[in-house]
């Protein structure tokens, strides 16, 4: 997978007076059926999360409150994107080290996966990942 394959996506915004509330569904806002969902919270303050890739596993992060930034490497290209706006997620296919950072206080993140918990699935160490890149 290449870094021009990580997108962002915009889910259903609707809003009134009452306030703005934003949906997503299978298969239909993001290009997998979402098989584990998890958020993370209370991140203490210069703590970076992530810093690894996956095999197969395809995810999407969304800001639910707050901000962060994603760094992504897919062993050529790196680029950072800024994720502040619970309407838009970040989708990162398989391949795709990603590493999250840079959390506004009080962030709160989601996290729809397309499969359940599997630690083979998981490049923990960089100079793995980029072997395999090499395969």
């Amino acid at each position: 997978m290449s870094i021009e394959n990580v997108t962002i996506i915009q889910f259903p915004k609707i809003a009134d007076a009452r306030g703005n509330l934003t949906f997503v569904e299978n298969n239909r806002h993001i290009p997998f059926e979402v098989r584990r969902v998890f958020y993370i919270y209370d991140i203490p303050s210069g703590v970076s999360r992530g810093a690894h890739a996956h095999r197969q596993l395809q995810q999407v992060i969304v800001p639910m409150s707050g901000a962060l930034d994603v760094e992504l490497d897919d062993g050529e290209q790196q680029k950072t994107v800024h994720l502040n706006r619970p309407w838009l997620g970040l989708y990162i296919p398989p391949m795709i080290w990603a590493s999250e950072g840079n959390f506004d206080p009080g962030t709160v993140y989601m996290v729809l996966t397309s499969d359940y918990y599997d630690e083979s699935d998981y490049f923990r160490e960089y100079a793995d990942f980029k072997e395999a890149l090499r395969r």
